[in-house]
């Protein structure tokens, strides 16, 4: 086929040779640059000078294109007549050479890198206010309980009646990556606390001009979990740069860091009054790690689960904890005893992200991910409460979270498709 129009094209040339239409300019067509009345198109004049030659012809070599080395003999493995073969590169000095600034002027990416990802060492976290001011006429910091308000400051279930929402009424916006973890105040519920992918915490005013009071930055990657202690004055940030911080709620100062060396995915204070220096951390490498935070070092691990620990929940006057895992089982342990008191583990069972107590203490709710909230006793045998199951609600692959509401009358949960049920 291409040696066929080659011919053509050739005997076409002729012709247009012949009768004189490349000379007479009279007869060459300004728009498209072919000859009037001749069925061609494009620029005659340099098809003639390419002697017809197309794209698919192979391009003849400039005279100055460089030449290659000789290839050597192929005997000779050594020394300056050694075989080369496609190696031998070409002739000239500045053939090859690597153009561009020397060495050392521009940074590298990797060293760019490590520069940001270096961690946020303890006394270098910051901290901002976004009110006008810390303290009102009266001396009392933004923390204060609103005392326009009927807050339960005793946190007792069920002395207040709760309704379902009917609509949306306010929207709180700051974060500039998703939220992975919310948590109200202590007892009043007039603050709320946010974890971020952005790596910031932010404490948002539940009434009055519901904004953003202050911002926390210490840590260089995203904030997987937040927990408060019993008086809100302190709380906990873990984060995927392996650190736990401890912080003070009011000044936004950072009192410590813990780690591991890894992934903390849950932090929980122990809820006993006289336990507010211990916490527990589940870690991404199967176990639960316990601090001392006026020493700082781990006093206790418990291991036995065999996949990322994602739930810590206290249970039974605090004296014993609940834990679940990405190895789809459910495992009670005695506080400061890292042996395994119940073990929960059916064929049917599904990982559960997610894991709330009810407010009498007595169930506790899992949010399992065949699209189910599932019920267990929060008392010494843990059995399943079979006829106390939650559908409806897509959650298989996502980690939505589960809560009751505080008189214990609903039970509640997000879905993988944006919306919050309630049952």
């Amino acid at each position: 086929e291409q040696a066929y129009s080659e011919f053509a094209f050739r005997t076409q040339q002729r012709t247009f040779t012949s009768f004189g239409y490349a000379a007479d300019p009279s007869l060459v067509n300004t728009s498209s640059g072919g000859a009037v009345n001749t069925g061609f198109v494009g620029d005659v004049e340099k098809a003639m000078a390419m002697n017809g030659a197309t794209i698919y012809d192979a391009t003849p070599k400039s005279e100055n294109a460089p030449k290659r080395k000789p290839k050597g003999d192929s005997a000779i493995l050594e020394g300056e007549d050694s075989y080369q073969g496609p190696w031998a590169g070409y002739e000239g000095e500045n053939i090859g050479t690597a153009v561009g600034p020397p060495e050392g002027a521009i940074p590298k990416k990797a060293d760019a890198d490590v520069s940001s990802k270096k961690q946020i060492e303890v006394g270098q976290e910051k901290t901002t206010f976004h009110g006008k001011s810390e303290f009102d006429y009266q001396g009392r910091t933004y923390m204060h309980v609103p005392l326009d308000l009927d807050v339960n400051l005793l946190g007792e279930p069920g002395s207040q009646e709760c309704f379902i929402p009917k609509r949306c009424i306010h929207t709180w916006s700051g974060h500039t990556k998703g939220v992975s973890a919310i948590r109200f105040f202590p007892k009043s519920a007039h603050l709320i606390l946010s974890a971020s992918m952005d790596t910031k915490v932010k404490i948002w005013d539940v009434y009055n001009d519901r904004r953003c009071l202050r911002t926390y930055m210490g840590h260089n990657k995203a904030v997987r979990d937040i927990t408060f202690s019993n008086d809100g004055k302190r709380f906990l940030t873990a984060s995927y740069d392996k650190y736990i911080k401890l912080w003070d709620t009011e000044t936004g100062q950072c009192i410590k860091s813990f780690t591991t060396g890894k992934i903390a995915y849950v932090v929980k204070f122990n809820p006993d009054e006289d336990k507010q220096h211990v916490f527990l951390a589940g870690c991404s490498d199967k176990k639960i790690v316990q601090f001392d935070i006026n020493t700082g070092e781990v006093t206790q691990e418990y291991d036995q689960h065999l996949g990322a620990v994602n739930t810590i929940t206290f249970v039974d006057e605090n004296r014993r904890f609940v834990t679940t895992s990405d190895d789809k089982t459910l495992r009670a342990w005695e506080f400061d005893i890292p042996v395994v008191i119940k073990y929960i583990a059916e064929p049917h069972m599904h990982s559960m992200p997610a894991v709330t107590l009810h407010p009498n203490k007595k169930w506790l709710a899992c949010q399992s991910l065949d699209n189910q909230i599932v019920v267990y006793g929060a008392k010494d045998r843990f059995r399943m409460h079979r006829k106390k199951r939650f559908t409806g609600h897509l959650v298989a692959g996502y980690a939505c979270q589960v809560n009751f509401s505080p008189d214990g009358r609903f039970i509640m949960s997000g879905d993988s498709e944006g919306n919050i049920w309630y049952w």
